[in-house]
């Protein structure tokens, strides 16, 4: 048993601790449950052929981003999952531009984080629509950028807008451990 000093010095750390633990765990887990190719061959879940679903919701996101940058350009086109200009630039919408991984790894982090499951059974689902959400206006953002600038794709899927997500559900989940999340206070420090 650690005592109540040792208690108190890692307290404030205990939050982010399972944070990491759990975003670790989700993206191991997930790694070892799917595989698959991102061109959308074959998708397997614990061994379960699951391509059917993984096209299903690539042709989705890719219909809603096209409509989402049909809003600013009129020299968009969509064929399939493929979303590309008059130009000639443009992407894929392969399943792992969906936001599935993304909505495991928050189910994850938000059942590991501290705080009352009624708060949890709402906050989970209103997560996965802001996930959604911002995933769509990532691609899009992706695809207006390299409507003229294909050069900028690698960096701009692969470093700034990655990493931009994933800030985005570091963000929720701060929302989570500092308006839902609320340590009880001892009654030492009122003695």
């Amino acid at each position: 048993m650690l005592s109540p000093t040792l208690k108190q010095r890692f307290e404030p750390y205990v939050d982010i601790l399972l944070f990491v633990v759990a975003l670790l765990l989700a993206d191991g887990v997930w790694k070892l449950c799917v595989s698959g190719d991102e061109g959308l061959d074959t998708v397997r879940v614990l061994g379960i052929e699951a391509t059917p679903f993984f096209q299903w919701i690539s042709h989705m996101v890719a219909q809603q981003v096209y409509a989402l940058v049909s809003l600013f350009r009129d020299t968009v086109h969509l064929d399939g999952i493929r979303v590309y200009f008059d130009s000639g630039n443009g992407s894929r919408i392969v399943w792992s531009c969906t936001p599935v991984k993304q909505s495991w790894i928050w189910l994850c982090l938000i059942l590991a984080a501290r705080g009352p499951w009624r708060h949890k059974l709402w906050f989970i689902p209103a997560g996965w629509v802001l996930i959604y959400g911002i995933n769509l206006v990532r691609i899009a953002s992706i695809n207006l950028i390299i409507e003229h600038h294909p050069e900028l794709f690698e960096m701009m899927h692969t470093y700034i807008f990655k990493y931009a997500f994933y800030g985005c559900m570091f963000l929720m989940w701060l929302v989570w451990t500092t308006c839902f999340y609320k340590p009880t206070i001892s009654a030492e420090k009122h003695a």
